[in-house]
C-alpha cells in the first residue's frame, strides 16, 4: 500500500480493497476492520463508526422477506459447508437460534460516511489514558511480555499497543455473535464470497474445539478477542501459548491472544530492535516529491540531504527507509522502516500504523510527537473524496477512478495538480485541494 500525503480519513476498516483479511498479496491478516462494538470511544480506528453503546446480538429482524431468505441460504450453505469438511453436527449446533442481524448490515453499508483526520485519530488511539493503561498492562502482564517477546522476537510494547488499539487492552472485546454476523453478511453484504470464507474458517474453529459457537463473539464484521483476530487469520496463525491444547483468544488471560499477535507479526517480517518510524524534520529545500513509500533512502543518505531527527541529528542506520507525510508539508514527518510494512499487515491504514508504532514508543517513555498538525483542516468526507477525484479527472489530472478511496493515483493526480498551480507537490487530499478545485 501506498499511502503517504493524506489525511488519514480511511474508512472504516472493513470496507477498504483489498478487504479486511487479505493484505495486498492475497494472504490473510488480522484485520483492517471496525471498532470491537461498544469501543467506539475507547479503542479508536482510523475512521470510525458512529458509537453504540450496545449491542443486541439477535435483533429482531426488520424485514421478513429478508429473514425468509437468510433461511434459505442457509439450507443452501449448509451442504457448501459439509462439502468443505464440515460435519452436519457442528454446522448444525451452531446455526441454532441464528437470524438475521440488520443491524449488521446497517453498519456495514453506512461505514464510508464517517472519516476522522490523522490527528484527531492520534489524539485518541495515544491519549494519556490509553499511555497510562498501557504501561499498567506492561507491568501486570510483565513476566508472560517477557517470554512472548524472548520466543517471538517482537517488542513487548508494540504488541501491548496493538492490544491498547484493537480492545482498549481487552475490556471491549465484542459482543456480536460471530456466526450470525458473518452469516448475515455473508447472505446479504457487499462482499458476500469473503464473508463466507470466514463464516467456513469460523466454523472449523469450533469443531476444532478451540470455542464453541455460543463463546465466539466479536465485532460486527467477524473480527474476534484481545487483538480482534478474523476467522482465517486465526486459523493461519493463533497459537496456544498457555500448553492447554486450545488457542483461546476469548479467555479473559490474554496469553494465547497476545501470543498470537506477536506470531503474526513475526510471521510477516518483523526486525527486532528496528524502529516502526522516527519523527523527522525536512529542510526547507526538500523535495516533497520525495516523500513516496517507494521511494527508499539509507538514514545517511537522508542525513545528506539535511533530514534529521526532532533533535538535530542524523538517524541511526536501522535501514532502508522511506518520508511518510500522512496530513501533508504541514504536519508531522516521519522516516519508516520495514517494521511499519509489518504493523501494516494487520491494518493498512497509514493512520492505524502509526498510531500502534507512537503507542509502543510512548509505552517505551518515549515524548509525544513534536510537530504541528494543521488541525484548522477536517477529513474529506466520502462524498468530497469522489468528488476531487471527479474534479481532478475533468481537469487532466486522471485519478483512475472515481471510488472515493485516496490511494496511489489519486495522490499521484492531486501531487500533479498542486504543482501545476505553484503549490507543494506532497500529495495531501486535503480540503483546501478540493476547493481550489471547485
Amino acid at each position: 500500500m501506498m499511502a503517504h500525503a493524506r489525511v488519514l480519513a480511511v474508512t472504516l476498516a472493513v470496507l477498504t480493497a483489498p478487504g479486511p483479511a487479505a493484505a495486498l498479496d492475497g494472504s490473510p491478516r488480522p484485520a483492517p476492520r471496525p471498532d470491537a462494538d461498544a469501543a467506539a470511544a475507547q479503542s479508536p480506528r482510523p475512521a470510525p463508526r458512529p458509537a453504540r453503546q450496545t449491542e443486541t446480538p439477535l435483533k429482531p429482524v426488520q424485514v421478513s422477506t429478508a429473514n425468509r431468505g437468510f433461511q434459505r441460504w442457509i439450507d443452501g450453505f449448509r451442504g457448501r459447508a459439509l462439502s468443505q469438511g464440515i460435519s452436519a453436527r457442528t454446522f448444525d449446533a451452531a446455526f441454532r437460534g441464528v437470524r438475521y442481524n440488520a443491524d449488521v448490515i446497517e453498519r456495514d453499508r453506512n461505514q464510508a460516511e464517517f472519516t476522522k483526520a490523522i490527528w484527531d485519530y492520534l489524539d485518541s488511539a495515544v491519549s494519556d489514558t490509553r499511555v497510562r493503561n498501557g504501561r499498567d498492562a506492561l507491568r501486570e502482564h510483565g513476566r508472560l511480555l517477557e517470554m512472548i517477546e524472548a520466543r517471538y522476537g517482537v517488542d513487548k510494547e508494540v504488541v501491548v499497543a496493538v492490544w491498547g488499539l484493537e480492545s482498549a487492552y481487552g475490556e471491549y472485546r465484542g459482543s456480536t455473535p460471530i456466526i450470525g454476523a458473518l452469516a448475515t453478511l455473508a447472505y446479504d453484504g457487499r462482499r458476500g464470497r469473503f464473508f463466507e470464507q470466514q463464516l467456513i474458517a469460523a466454523l472449523k474453529i469450533v469443531q476444532a474445539g478451540d470455542t464453541d459457537a455460543r463463546r465466539m463473539t466479536g465485532s460486527w464484521a467477524g473480527a474476534m478477542g484481545h487483538t480482534q483476530f478474523i476467522p482465517t487469520s486465526y486459523l493461519a496463525y493463533a497459537v496456544d501459548f498457555t500448553g492447554d491444547g486450545r488457542r483461546d483468544i476469548w479467555s479473559d488471560n490474554p496469553a494465547d491472544a497476545l501470543a498470537s499477535t506477536a506470531a503474526y507479526l513475526a510471521r510477516f517480517g518483523w526486525t527486532k530492535g528496528q524502529p516502526w518510524g522516527v519523527e523527522v524534520r525536512l529542510p526547507p529545500s526538500f523535495d516533497h516529491r520525495l516523500a513516496d513509500r517507494d521511494v527508499k533512502r539509507s538514514p545517511s543518505q537522508w542525513a545528506a540531504m539535511g533530514v534529521r531527527d526532532m533533535n538535530g541529528r542524523p538517524v541511526p542506520d536501522y535501514g532502508r527507509a522511506s518520508i511518510l507525510l500522512p496530513a501533508g508539508a504541514r504536519g508531522a514527518a516521519f522516516m519508516v522502516f520495514d517494521n511499519f510494512g509489518v504493523i501494516e499487515r494487520y491494518n493498512t491504514a497509514d493512520a492505524y500504523v502509526i498510531g500502534v508504532g507512537h503507542l509502543s514508543d510512548r509505552l517505551k517513555g518515549g515524548p509525544p510527537i513534536r510537530a504541528d498538525w494543521p488541525r484548522g483542516d477536517r477529513a474529506l468526507l466520502f462524498a468530497e473524496r469522489k468528488e476531487l477525484q471527479e474534479r481532478l479527472t475533468r481537469a487532466g489530472f486522471d485519478t483512475k477512478g472515481i471510488d472515493g478511496k485516496i490511494g496511489p493515483n489519486t495522490i499521484a493526480a492531486v501531487r500533479a495538480f498542486q504543482r501545476s498551480i505553484g503549490m507543494i507537490p506532497d500529495g495531501y487530499a486535503s480540503l483546501e485541494i478540493l476547493k481550489r478545485l471547485r
